[in-house]
């Protein structure tokens, strides 16, 4: 169980890290961590390429490929899902309902605002699997100990990301259904099928039915996704967008990540008890 735990991490941090990588290539944010609003935050280099090169501590610290004790993991993990939440809500839902051309019931205007959700829920999902609290219940850093109380959010915020992503497949079934390898055939049925089982997961989780299981089978679900889908395209258009194809690619493992942390996680713990050992 810790190995699965750890494997989650892992994934999640390097995929974090990759974020952070693709925005000093690009020198400007990924639309998914801040939308063109603010304007003048994309105007100056440096606020991008300093936001990236934090990711990438941040990322590699989570990952468990760079260890340090000057720094509480756990906290990292908190602090990053606190920016992701901020993000969301100060930048990506102003700029939606405000001052994007786009109507807010097209689907596709959601899609960043969704994946930020999904990254601050991932890393609430990676505080929750370290043990204890990360400071004692005397009011000292009450700030992170009110952090802390997001942890059982992670999964809902992740969830949420899922059934938008599964709800594509009824949306835009003709464009999904070109996506499915010929070898299957019948595009049509495993574009509905991956839909609604992607949805299914996601409410499975959100209100903790058979957890572990669902949670598992989404990750390998999503894995599958990465080696059917992403590493294909990433080999084929590697340049393109500055490597967005393989930071995608890095994506697609961080979310497996966050299903891992939530089966192996949340899927294991009973009502009050502790989060995970690490």
């Amino acid at each position: 169980m810790k190995q699965f735990i750890k494997t989650g991490r892992f994934l999640y941090g390097i995929g974090i890290a990759a974020l952070g990588v693709h925005q000093i290539i690009i020198k400007d944010f990924r639309p998914e961590i801040l939308p063109p609003f603010p304007v003048w935050a994309h105007n100056y280099i440096i606020f991008p390429v300093l936001t990236g090169i934090a990711l990438i501590l941040a990322g590699l610290i989570i990952s468990g490929l760079f260890e340090t004790k000057l720094v509480n993991t756990k906290n990292i993990c908190l602090y990053l899902g606190f920016y992701f939440l901020v993000m969301l809500i100060a930048c990506h839902l102003p700029y939606i309902l405000f001052i994007s051309p786009d109507k807010v019931s097209r689907m596709e205007v959601w899609f960043g605002a969704g994946e930020a959700l999904a990254y601050s829920g991932g890393a609430f999902v990676m505080a929750g699997s370290f043990a204890g609290s990360s400071y004692y219940s005397n009011g000292e850093n009450s700030f992170t100990l009110l952090l802390e109380k997001l942890i059982p959010s992670g999964r809902v915020f992740f969830a949420a990301l899922i059934i938008l992503f599964g709800s594509t497949h009824f949306v835009f079934t003709s464009f999904v259904s070109t996506l499915v390898p010929k070898f299957m055939g019948a595009p049509v049925f495993w574009t509905y099928f991956t839909g609604t089982a992607l949805i299914s997961s996601a409410v499975a989780i959100i209100l903790k039915i058979w957890i572990k299981p669902v949670a598992l089978l989404l990750a390998i679900m999503l894995f599958l996704f990465f080696l059917g889908f992403h590493v294909p395209d990433a080999i084929a258009n590697p340049s393109a967008g500055g490597g967005n194809e393989i930071v995608r690619a890095f994506v697609a493992l961080l979310f497996c990540g966050i299903a891992l942390g939530i089966s192996f996680t949340y899927g294991f713990k009973k009502p009050g008890e502790p989060a995970q050992t690490d």
